[in-house]
């Protein structure tokens, strides 16, 4: 049956070893499903693939109906931050440990894809988060996140002192190492270490979780992501901001950095059958000893 994809671009996390064969092996799969294959730029000129064609993020959006990306979750977010606006559908192949968005282990890769490329396959789409820094009126920095926004302090200085509000309205002020404004597909990530709830993909909202608060009764709280959550300096020495911990901006007293759900979504793509709760249990190691 022919490919619902016709044009696939292949991303791949190009310093695992391996990595080259592994892209070689799964383009040829796609050419014999009928589908055109390119590499992504990068992807191309660190593999030394030259057999297909080559495309920029750009032309990707332009071109292509579907993206594989070959790798671990760090690589799915970073070139999904990137192709959410063109609205390109992701699937994610993992060489190593399985991740919670890339969620196809590499030795199963035929027999995961073969029906998804006929259009049997589980959407899966994730609101992302717009993030912007402003210094005394005005925009010094912004980004886009799909796990979460943090502001830390800085590694040789004591607490920050934060005070948040939500949609104008003040909230807390936060004594505390940081705090951490994390999106349902970032509740896994280090708002999960810091303490922080499990949000179910489908819940609109995001987790506000503080690290190492100095009162004890500062708690994680779940918030809607439908307003603006902004955190104001107040202060602490070095602190900074991170999104998605791949962005970085040095923060000063008075600065405010605000987050809203952004425009975009990434859309995941997920063989028939997947269930967070199945990733969640393989993940977490949930029931391991229990007949």
């Amino acid at each position: 049956m022919k490919s619902q994809f016709r044009h696939v671009a292949l991303i791949g996390k190009y310093q695992a070893q391996g990595s080259s064969s592994a892209l070689e092996e799964i383009a040829g799969f796609l050419l014999a499903q009928g589908c055109d294959v390119s590499l992504e730029q990068d992807t191309a000129s660190n593999t030394g693939l030259t057999q297909y064609s080559v495309l920029d993020v750009a032309g990707i959006g332009k071109e292509c109906d579907l993206a594989l990306v070959v790798g671990g979750d760090g690589t799915m977010l970073g070139i999904g931050r990137q192709l959410a606006q063109f609205g390109v559908p992701l699937v994610g192949i993992n060489q190593g440990r399985l991740g919670f968005i890339t969620d196809i282990a590499f030795e199963d890769f035929q027999t995961a894809l073969e029906p998804m490329l006929r259009g049997e396959f589980e959407e899966d789409r994730r609101w992302m988060m717009q993030a912007r820094v402003e210094r005394d009126g005005r925009c010094v920095f912004n980004a886009t996140a799909m796990n979460d926004v943090v502001v830390n302090r800085g590694a040789t200085a004591g607490m920050v002192e934060l005070r948040v509000e939500v949609d104008g309205r003040f909230l807390s002020n936060q004594r505390a190492d940081g705090l951490i404004i994390a999106s349902p597909t970032g509740s896994t990530a280090y708002a999960l270490s810091a303490g922080g709830p499990l949000l179910h993909p489908s819940i609109p909202g995001w987790v506000l979780v503080p690290i190492a608060p100095h009162t004890l009764s500062n708690r994680p709280i779940v918030l809607s992501d439908g307003g603006e959550i902004t955190v104001v300096v107040v202060s602490g020495r070095d602190a900074s901001a991170n999104f998605d911990m791949q962005s970085l901006a040095s923060l000063l007293h008075g600065d405010r950095i605000s987050v809203r759900r952004s425009e975009h979504q990434m859309c995941f793509l997920h063989p028939r059958g997947w269930s967070y709760f199945d990733t969640l249990r393989k993940k977490l190691h949930w029931n391991e000893g229990v007949a």
